[in-house]
This record gives structure tokens, C-alpha cells and sequence, in this order.
């Protein structure tokens, strides 16, 4: 989901800098009031910025990369998520990718909104962490991930938006469709470790009361 620099505009890239820093502003004070938060966010950023060192590929003017985005919000919670993905740019940016500074906040926000609907429309009712709530996760997280990309692609200079979009989109498909097995994988064994200290520690509390037994998450 990284955007290849130079194809956005230095105003647009302001204005997402605003955005992303109103959206981390919004949701830091029940950050800096938790001492669990910071360690889970701690963990987020670690887990997610493994991830996606462990398999990216440049597609057009955007690139591929496994985000593991639904078992990192469904272990850790929203708000430690939403830091986790600003660190964990940070850093991949720091470490690896120095010109990715440029785009931070655009990167940022291509997984920060779709994480923002997923959380306010699904994950906040929903009731159990089975099969099937999981699919319905990932389908609505990278329909946004992949409609911020086009946002993106639309607004910049790229020649052929349209095209590139739809590779994009097609080159995702393989990446989405792994993801919910590593979801429903980590979800069933943090179940049979429920009602370890240092696992409540760790884990959003409600995942852990809403994590359905092996039986019925297989």
C-alpha cells in the first residue's frame, strides 16, 4: 500500500499530514492513560513491522506488502493498533526505506481509515471472533485499504490511475486470501492460553472474551 514518491503533490501531502495527526490526536489520550496501551502498541508496531519486511512487492506506482492488519487489531485493540501502524512505518522508514518519509502520513493513512471503519462498523459489535465475523474483517479492511490506494492514485500524477488501480487491487487478492487462516490460527491459540497474567497484559481484554472456542473456529 506504500505510494511511489513523487507521483503526489507537496499540498496533498500536507493535507494528509494534517489528517493523519488529527486522527492520532483523537484517539492519544486513552493512549497515554493506559500503561497496558503502550505495550500492546509496542507490540503491534514490532509485529506489524515484521510482517511486512517479511514479503513486499512493488505493483505499478504502488506496493504490495503483507500488513497482517485483522490479527494485530483482534489482539491488541484498536487505538494500540492505529499507534502501532504510525511507529511501525516509522521505523521501516527510519531502517529501510528512508525516501518512504516523504509519504508517511499518506502510507499512514491508507491503513488508518480502513481500520477506523472496520473498528466503528463491524469490530465494536461484534460478538464472538469466529470463521466467519474474521472473513468479514479482511474483506472490508483491504475493500478499504485497496479504495485508499485508488483515492490516492486518482489525486496524483500517475498517467493511467485507473489501470494501475486494478493491478493493485488483483495483485492483493492472494495476500487477502492468506491472511484470515494467520487470523483464525493466532485467535485459537491465544484461547488456549487464556488466563495467563502476562497474556492479559498483552491482549485486548475483549478479544479475549470474545475468542470462540477451537471447535468453533475451525
Amino acid at each position: 500500500m506504500h505510494i511511489e514518491i513523487g507521483i503526489l503533490s507537496q499540498d496533498k501531502i500536507a493535507y494528509a499530514s494534517v489528517a493523519a495527526t488529527a486522527l492520532l490526536g483523537a484517539h492519544a489520550l486513552p493512549l497515554l492513560k493506559s500503561p497496558t496501551a503502550w505495550l500492546r502498541t509496542l507490540l503491534a508496531a514490532f509485529f506489524f513491522s515484521v510482517l511486512m519486511q517479511v514479503w513486499h512487492m512493488p505493483v505499478g506506482p504502488s506496493e504490495l506488502h503483507f500488513v497482517g492488519a485483522m490479527p494485530i487489531y483482534l489482539l491488541f485493540g484498536f487505538i494500540p493498533t492505529l499507534f502501532g501502524f504510525g511507529l511501525g512505518l516509522l521505523a521501516q522508514a527510519l531502517v529501510f526505506e528512508p525516501q518512504d518519509l516523504a509519504h508517511l502520513s499518506i502510507n499512514f493513512l491508507s491503513l488508518a481509515v480502513p481500520l477506523f471503519a472496520v473498528h466503528h462498523g463491524l469490530g465494536k459489535r461484534m460478538q464472538r471472533i469466529n470463521v466467519a465475523n474474521v472473513l468479514k474483517l479482511d474483506a472490508v479492511y483491504y475493500a478499504g485499504v485497496t479504495l485508499m490506494v485508488g483515492f490516492w492514485l486518482s489525486i496524483s500524477s500517475d498517467a493511467a490511475p485507473v489501470a494501475d488501480w486494478a493491478l493493485f487491487a488483483a495483485s492483493y487478492l492472494s495476500l487477502v486470501a492468506v491472511e484470515p487462516l494467520l487470523t483464525i490460527g493466532i485467535t485459537v491459540a491465544a484461547a488456549r492460553l487464556r488466563g495467563r497474567r502476562w497474556l492479559a497484559a498483552c491482549i485486548d481484554e475483549r478479544t479475549l472474551q470474545r475468542i470462540a472456542a477451537p471447535a468453533a473456529a475451525a
